[in-house]
């Protein structure tokens, strides 16, 4: 009666094993050139009453690779219809999450689509690396927003100018 398991047979067996999940590994794998530089994780509009102030921004994530010193530029929309209000953020090593902002705005529009246009630049600001445009609308009018703000200080205390 012939032996079955004998260390040929398991180095044999491990062998065709180790073949077999390696060609579903190759098969199944994504190549990271695929890959967006950047993945949006959320943003949207933000309305602070009581210092009258309306802006909004987003967060994104690094999921490829950036070289050091890349910069990532935003060109927010300008809802009152003016040139787009454009940021910039150089990439370091320290964070892999960034958040983006638009300087104060004025003229938001409820449900209303404002356009984020995102670009990767080399550190020379030469070579685009990466592009897209992201689509955020608002819930509500900026009209809810008073024209001076209520408070004032780090306190919050009453804005006695109306």
């Amino acid at each position: 009666m012939p032996k079955v398991l004998t260390p040929r047979t398991i180095i044999g067996a491990s062998i065709a094993l180790l073949v077999v999940l390696f060609a579903l590994g190759w098969l199944t794998r994504q190549d990271p050139d695929d890959k967006p530089y950047l993945k949006i994780l959320g943003g949207g509009f933000m309305f602070n009453y009581r210092v009258a102030d309306v802006f909004y921004g987003f967060t994104a994530e690094v999921v490829r690779p950036l070289p050091t010193g890349s910069i990532i530029v935003a060109s927010f929309e300008d809802p009152a219809g003016g040139p787009a209000h454009v940021v910039r953020q150089r990439v370091g090593t320290e964070t892999e999450r960034y958040s983006l902002r638009s300087p104060s705005v004025r003229g938001v529009e409820a449900d209303k689509p404002y356009t984020v246009a995102i670009q990767v630049l080399d550190r020379d600001a030469k070579d685009v690396l990466w592009q897209d445009d992201v689509v955020f609308r608002s819930q509500i009018s900026d009209k809810v927003v008073p024209n001076e703000p209520l408070t004032v200080g780090p306190g919050y205390a009453r804005n006695q100018v109306q």
